[in-house]
């Protein structure tokens, strides 16, 4: 693995929105403003069990969310969407991503964390495990449900592990949508966005050693995101299941038999992945020293095209950071705060030069810049280590 390396040349990181419920992955629509997913704060509906916190639920409510940011105004334009949260409002599982098609059309992805059938027998709340399409942004938005990813998972199974479902990235590329399910260890496909969906890849488990007990454990790959290079070819990362070893995750690309190679590793806790346009990696990790290690501190981690060379770009400014896009201006803008209603951020991190080239920033030296708030409840930090991704069980009590 190459040596990872600091050197000063971010001009500044903006805080461009605030006070959001649980922000996940970014995107750019046709019109240049920056939407975001929110997962919500869940409510006081129906319940069913935390897949991280044994003893603990996850209630309902219509809480989730997507937010226009633009003109420095941040405005939440689709409404209502579902959301299920432990009772302070965190752990929250709800819509994780948006994108565009080629023509402008927005599509989202609802999460659930939880075995399908949970959704259909006890919570009744169908749009859970869905990808939608986001048919109006106007009057609080409104969505038609396009096909039902949950359903792939209880009828199949591919990994063969738990079935567990729960949609955290997606990509539309030639009118083909990529989900991939952080609960299944899967990469899903479906073209023109109806019909069938096909198994593209699944992520196996690898060997582990419980820093509990040290004995060894199976560990699943827990995928989050899903990013396409300048040539086309599909790239994933995972955060790594219980008990999320540092420097465990890695990044894989799929080759053209359609098998998962690893491209880059010794990554800790992926949330998200990107490419610039010369070809450069973004790596966002979730939790830089391992999600049981105490500190909620992320990283953001370049690597050059040709692989050779790491740098970090921010640190210690990043909390459990949850989604990472570029913009058409080169900076580069990050979901805050990923997991914790009313506290949530998008960060814009902006640098002194064209980051296509060395690409390498610090930013200890920052000043941040509130700019947008719009939500008054707010709540206190995840006190409770958990996987809400995988919906893997890690028994919290013996940490």
């Amino acid at each position: 693995m190459t040596e990872t390396a600091k050197t000063p040349q971010v001009s500044g990181i903006e805080i461009i929105a605030s006070g959001l419920d649980s922000p996940r992955k970014l995107s750019f629509g046709p019109d240049g403003a920056l939407y975001v997913a929110e997962a919500g704060r869940g409510g006081t509906g129906a319940s069913i069990p935390s897949p991280s916190q044994p003893g603990a639920f996850l209630s309902y409510g219509a809480t989730g969310g997507i937010t226009k940011i633009q003109d420095g105004v941040a405005e939440r334009v689709v409404t209502e969407l579902p959301s299920l949260a432990l009772p302070d409002g965190s752990d929250a599982s709800g819509v994780n991503d948006i994108e565009f098609d080629a023509e402008g059309n927005a599509y989202a992805i609802v999460g659930l964390a939880s075995n399908p059938a949970n959704r259909d027998s006890l919570l009744q709340v169908p749009d859970f495990s869905q990808l939608i399409a986001i048919d109006s942004f106007e009057n609080g938005g409104s969505w038609t449900r396009l096909s039902d990813f949950g359903a792939y998972e209880q009828n199949n199974n591919p990994d063969g592990q738990d079935v567990v479902t729960n949609l955290y990235d997606l990509i539309i590329e030639d009118n083909t949508a990529y989900v991939v399910d952080a609960g299944a260890n899967d990469l899903l496909s479906q073209q023109a966005f109806g019909g069938k969906v096909n198994l593209e890849t699944v992520f196996s488990t690898q060997s582990a050693i419980d820093p509990l007990t040290g004995e060894a454990v199976v560990r699943q790959s827990v995928p989050t995101s899903v990013a396409v290079d300048p040539d086309g070819s599909l790239y994933v990362g995972e955060l790594t299941g219980a008990p999320f070893q540092a420097e465990a995750a890695q990044v894989y690309r799929i080759n053209a038999e359609g098998q998962p190679e690893v491209y880059a590793d010794g990554f800790t806790n992926i949330s998200d992945i990107a490419f610039d346009r010369a070809g450069g990696l973004y790596v966002l990790e979730y939790d830089a020293d391992g999600i049981l290690n105490g500190s909620d501190a992320g990283a953001l981690i370049y690597v050059s095209p040709d692989g050779q060379t790491r740098t970090t770009i921010a640190d210690d400014e990043l909390i459990n950071p949850t989604g990472l896009e570029i913009g058409a201006d080169d900076d580069i803008y990050i979901s805050n705060k990923g997991f914790i209603a009313g506290q949530g951020e998008v960060l814009r991190l902006s640098f002194e030069e064209d980051i296509l080239g060395s690409a390498s920033y610090d930013l200890e030296n920052y000043d941040a810049i509130p700019s947008v708030s719009f939500a008054n409840a707010s709540t206190s930090d995840i006190a409770n280590v958990s996987d809400p991704l995988s919906g893997d069980s890690f028994p919290v009590e013996s940490i």
